[in-house]
């Protein structure tokens, strides 16, 4: 990453997209402004270097992955049964996952999402991770442009939110029927036309935060260590190489911190993102019992 930052001179280059594979496409003339925001230079992207981040993840986390959670210490009974190594550590980031965040939130309805919930923390957490290697900086021996943080793009971001809406409102109909169209109108019948459209325009919030968050927190991390490391050439131009060796050297120091910080914020904003999916999926399926059905319950 640093490499192809100082190669490049512009603190957003490892965060914007590159495109690699473009086709013409306008829709802005037949959506309006949604057509604007999906084809913004009258072209769709094919593949870019985010994508292929994407399409990395993926096979990671489909291939890879089960190969490694699936190493047992032993073929005995006993030893096929115990975790060893990286399986261990899956294995509890799992337990934690369900026990500690999903079933606090979604109680009896746990097992029933625990598998989209473990599939958004590490699919994030692959993207986060994959953004801090440096891609970009081999990839341009090649003469083209692969890597880069793809929780960086907001519609990266937008769509795991959109999935994460879909789980919501979906399972919201399915499971709580008639509970979760009244969770709309809170209050008297005869507020509705107010409460409605502000519940409404509340879960459209909750979409946005979610997306907007990881979005945001990913890429100021990137351009925060692409300007430090941007200094070592300001320096370098203006005061000389003594100058800039002296700059250099605090600003890699700093550039190793906030590496190291940028590591710890690839497993948080995954949390993160995972804990408020579970949290929002909960207030659409989990409801309170009115005395009538606590009553009924005691009674058999």
């Amino acid at each position: 990453m640093t490499f192809s930052i100082l190669a490049s001179g512009s603190p957003l280059d490892h965060v914007i997209q590159h495109a690699i594979k473009t086709t013409p496409m306008d829709l802005e003339s037949k959506l309006g402004l949604f057509g604007w925001v999906l084809t913004p230079k009258g072209e769709i992207t094919i593949l870019s270097d985010q994508i292929t981040m994407i399409i990395a993840a993926g096979i990671l986390l489909t291939m890879v992955l089960p190969m490694l959670a699936t190493k047992r210490r032993g073929t005995d009974e006993i030893g096929s049964m115990v975790p060893t190594g990286f399986a261990n550590f899956l294995e509890t980031l799992c337990n934690f996952l369900r026990n500690d965040v999903a079933r606090p939130a979604l109680q009896e309805h746990t097992d029933r999402f625990i598998k989209y919930i473990w599939s958004v923390f590490f699919f994030v957490l692959t993207l986060n991770l994959l953004g801090l290697l440096p891609f970009p900086a081999i990839s341009a021996y090649f003469g083209t442009h692969i890597g880069g943080a793809a929780t960086g793009n907001i519609y990266t971001t937008a769509t795991l939110a959109l999935l994460t809406m879909f789980m919501m409102v979906f399972n919201g109909f399915r499971i709580g029927g008639m509970h979760y169209v009244a969770h709309f109108c809170p209050g008297p019948l005869w507020l509705a036309p107010l409460l409605v459209p502000v519940e409404i325009i509340g879960l459209i919030a909750k979409i946005f935060a979610l997306s907007v968050r990881l979005f945001a927190n990913m890429m100021a991390g990137h351009i925060l260590l692409a300007v430090l490391v941007g200094f070592i050439l300001t320096a370098w131009g203006s005061v000389g190489s003594t100058g800039g060796l002296l700059i250099a050297i605090p600003v890699v120091i700093s550039s190793i911190a906030i590496t190291m910080l940028e590591l710890f914020v690839a497993f948080l904003q995954a949390y993160i993102f995972a804990f408020l999916t579970t949290l929002f999926i909960s207030m659409c399926v989990v409801f309170p019992h009115d005395d009538h059905d606590e009553s009924h319950a005691a009674a058999h």
